[in-house]
């Protein structure tokens, strides 16, 4: 298994990718007050193989994040219709988490403190060209400052044809932080306002206010909530949407910023795990399909020779008084 350690000497932070599994960015250990603090959650041996690509990590969910119902959309005309030999499905039959996520990256550039992994669609996985609209040329790449991981995404559309898009991360953050707390006293923080209604996973079209056993912007205790939310309508600070998990019985935090492009996220607490998922996303679940029949769904598409760039940083550090 091909892995990428970047490391800040200065700082004593690591983290750990593996280029065989997405690109994944499935260890972030950070120092703070000299103790190290393990910032994601994954499989003890991820690295060899085990846990699945999309619950470990950060998987990176592209060229759509979540689903698109029963794996069908239609685009510019033609019917697209995707299958489980070529994309992951869930249970309810529905295609998940794009094409990017389960599959061995090229790492183009790379020093000790950054690495850049590209993705073209129909060079590493030709199998899935013929699902997609059109080819697509992606760059991750991955920056280890102090405390800081920065993660930096380029979308390119080499073809000749509008190529449709949607981008998401799926970081899953471990509680408690420290060796004070428990993760069910640490805080949930994300400065939605409303959610989108759904139905089996799936949007209804609608959003709705968020019931204030489930409003994170005071921040929800995570031993009191089950969450698998899509939240939207999110208030940037300074440009940029901050998402923060405190464990105040340790005095540490660790803080998302996502560039306000990504208009929703998705708050997941998977079962049986003290962890949480606070995934930034572009659109909403299934905007492929929401967007045709009229729904502001963030859906995106950019245009033959075009190029968009983005970014999220993850921080650990003390809990700010």
């Amino acid at each position: 298994m091909s892995l990428i350690r970047l490391c800040d000497a200065s700082a004593g932070t690591h983290a750990l990718i593996a280029v065989e599994r997405g690109l994944n960015c499935f260890e972030f250990q950070a120092v703070v007050n000299g103790s190290p603090l393990n910032v994601l959650d994954s499989h003890p041996e991820f690295a060899q193989g085990q846990g699945r690509p999309s619950g470990n990590g950060i998987p990176i969910l592209f060229p759509f994040p979540n689903r698109i119902r029963q794996g069908r959309f239609l685009w510019d005309g033609c019917e697209y219709q995707l299958s489980d030999a070529t994309v992951g499905f869930d249970n309810a039959g529905n295609a998940i988490h794009g094409f990017c996520l389960d599959r061995t990256w090229r790492v183009v550039e790379q020093s000790d403190a950054h690495v850049i992994g590209q993705f073209q669609l129909s060079r590493d996985a030709p199998d899935r060209l013929s699902c997609w609209p059109g080819d697509f040329v992606f760059h991750v790449g991955y920056r280890l400052r102090g405390n800081t991981l920065t993660g930096t995404y380029r979308i390119q559309n080499p073809g000749p044809a509008p190529l449709p898009w949607g981008l998401g991360t799926h970081p899953y953050f471990r509680l408690p932080l420290g060796t004070c707390g428990s993760a069910d006293d640490c805080l949930i923080q994300v400065p939605a306002r409303r959610q989108w209604v759904l139905e089996d996973c799936l949007p209804s079209g609608q959003r709705a206010e968020i019931p204030l056993t489930h409003d994170l912007r005071e921040g929800a205790r995570f031993g009191d909530v089950t969450l698998d939310h899509v939240l939207s309508d999110l208030e940037a600070t300074a440009g940029r949407i901050e998402c923060q998990l405190v464990d105040s019985a340790s005095g540490l935090q660790v803080t998302q910023r996502a560039d306000s492009c990504f208009r929703e996220c998705v708050v997941y607490t998977p079962p049986e795990r003290n962890c949480v998922c606070l995934e930034p996303y572009t659109c909403v679940t299934d905007a492929v399909n929401l967007e045709r029949d009229g729904v502001d769904s963030g859906w995106r598409v950019l245009p033959p020779g075009g190029e968009f760039s983005c970014q999220i940083e993850i921080l650990a550090g003390l809990v700010l008084v």
